[in-house]
């Protein structure tokens, strides 16, 4: 694990999850990120998750990624450059991406970590994710809420594009190209792994039409996909159902690794 500068002990929610805060190489960087680990002895599948939001909205939660330690992963969860003292600036699926393709290098070398290294993206971490498993070969692929289509972020989302124009550096319209890159659905040939796309109906964060164009696209390729879609819920699913899928989603990593 050459990648990690420094790492030391952060207090966990959870009494059979260690988690630390650790600083690691990402394209000359020093950027920052936080692993959880079971803290019984043996092997583990890596679990990469990507955040969503940009900054502080949306920053990692240490219980939500103990949470998924605790079904029986070695999580990190990059917080991307700039963000909690490390350098550089995010910049909303741009070179930031190479944070997360630097964090899933860090678990597939972790001593601990068997091998087969999950990607997990949550809103404007599905992008991220999707992005990921273009560079990398991952087990599986899980994208809850996640955008898709950064064009139609900027167009669906008004209170977002006065940041999106700042960080991006141009609307879709006057640059179309740097939303493409930023837009995995031109690319999708070169994914190989199962895909799982989990979103609330009514959500109104990132649309279901991002869902569905990934969907759609993915079986066009023929690509393995599955998609488990609720009605009833919108961007954020209540606890107890959020618990529920939580254990589910590691039932699912850990059958298509197989």
């Amino acid at each position: 694990m050459d990648q990690i500068i420094d790492c030391y002990r952060f207090p966990s929610p959870n009494p059979r999850v260690r988690l630390s805060m650790v600083t690691y190489w990402s394209d000359g960087l020093k950027v920052k990120g936080m692993l959880a680990e079971p803290k019984e002895e043996g092997t583990y599948d890596g679990f990469l998750y990507l955040r969503g939001g940009i900054k502080n909205v949306g920053m990692v939660r240490p219980a939500r990624i103990a949470q998924f330690a605790s079904e029986g992963f070695i999580v990190f969860a990059p917080f991307y450059r700039g963000n909690r003292g490390g350098e550089g600036n995010e910049d909303f699926a741009g070179e930031d991406r190479m944070d997360a393709f630097a964090a899933f290098d860090l678990l597939m070398s972790h001593p601990r970590v068997n091998h087969h290294v999950h990607i997990f993206g949550f809103s404007r971490g599905g992008v991220m994710a999707l992005l990921t498993a273009l560079e990398r070969n991952p087990a599986s692929i899980v994208t809850w809420g996640g955008v898709s289509d950064m064009v139609l972020t900027y167009e669906e989302r008004k209170d977002l594009r006065r940041m999106m124009k700042r960080v991006i550096g141009a609307s879709p319209y006057k640059d179309e190209e740097v939303y493409r890159w930023r837009t995995p659905l031109y690319e999708l040939d070169k994914i190989d792994a199962p895909v799982l796309i989990i979103h609330g109906m009514h959500d109104q964060n990132v649309s279901p039409e991002h869902a569905f164009r990934l969907e759609r696209r993915l079986q066009e390729l023929e690509k393995t996909v599955e998609t488990w879609y609720f009605k009833e819920y919108n961007h954020y699913f209540p606890p107890r159902v959020n618990r529920r899928i939580v254990t589910d989603v590691g039932r699912w990593m850990k059958k298509h690794r197989e």
